[in-house]
């Protein structure tokens, strides 16, 4: 097991159990999408966001 999930499996434990079944779901997602080629559609989504919260907090000025 390499880091990564070594320190998943124990934050898992630490979570409150609705905390750690949504976390549980998000990876299942990443998952899924990985094994579908979709990830940079979640990039382009992010990205699209951080763009979306600039233009919200430059109008607030």
């Amino acid at each position: 097991m390499d880091a990564l999930t070594q320190e998943l499996d124990m934050k898992l434990r630490q979570w409150q159990p609705d905390i750690a079944q949504q976390v549980r779901l998000y990876i299942k997602e990443v998952i899924e999408l990985a094994d579908e080629g979709g990830l940079d559609l979640v990039r382009s989504k992010i990205v699209e966001q951080e763009v979306l919260d600039l233009i919200d907090e430059s109008e607030t000025w």
